[in-house]
């Protein structure tokens, strides 16, 4: 592809970054309650599930998973699941009490793996993430492009992607900031969860 593509192409990508949904609420959700390297954690996860659907839908594979309904079902439900896992989770959280604050920091020193599952899941269980990119790649898909090309879009998307949402972590981690937040996670916890729980209607609806 010639350098403007990859430039508009990179653009497209970090418009989907940072537009607002269930990716951005759990990125924020773990770095309020998890601290930075949850949060950093979750970014990556999602990077990782956002750049893997860069690739298939580059290579065409998304394509032909999209006009099978059973993989479209699938996924809608599997990520409406994982939605409602990760409200239920979040409310209980905001539930419970918090008794011991040294508990709960080794608690969520330890979480890190299960926030690059989070971000990893949500990714890769949203059948709008495969439906936006096939959408707006047609301009940028050309016949027999070579596989360099296609691993330099996931790549490219995985980046991106990565970026944006561990930019937001660190961010929010940045000085005394997250531990006023803190102060407010259960608050915080609740919102959250009651978002998934609208995020999974949407999904499912198709509102």
């Amino acid at each position: 592809m010639e350098l403007g593509a990859w430039v508009a192409l990179a653009t497209v990508f970090a418009l989907g970054a940072v537009s607002p949904g269930p990716s951005l609420a759990v990125v924020i959700r773990n770095t309020v309650t998890g601290g930075r390297s949850q949060g950093i954690a979750t970014g990556l996860g999602h990077g990782l599930g956002f750049g893997i659907y860069a690739f298939l839908a580059a290579a065409g594979i998304a394509t032909a998973l999209s006009t099978n309904m059973h993989v479209e079902q699938a996924l809608k439900w599997g990520g409406a699941i994982l939605l409602l896992w990760l409200g239920t989770s979040f409310l209980r959280h905001a539930l419970a009490e918090n008794d011991n604050i040294l508990d709960s920091e080794k608690k969520y020193a330890s979480s890190d793996k299960v926030g690059f599952f989070q971000g990893f899941s949500i990714a890769l269980l949203n059948p709008k993430i495969m439906a936006w990119m096939l959408a707006l790649y047609a301009p940028f898909i050309e016949a027999e492009l070579q596989m360099k090309t296609l691993i330099g879009m996931g790549l490219l998307g995985m980046t991106i992607d990565g970026a944006w949402y561990v930019t937001v972590a660190m961010t929010l981690a940045t000085g005394e900031r997250v531990e006023r937040l803190k102060s407010n996670a259960h608050l915080i916890d609740g919102a959250m969860g009651v978002l998934m729980f609208l995020f999974a209607y949407i999904l499912v609806s198709g509102f």
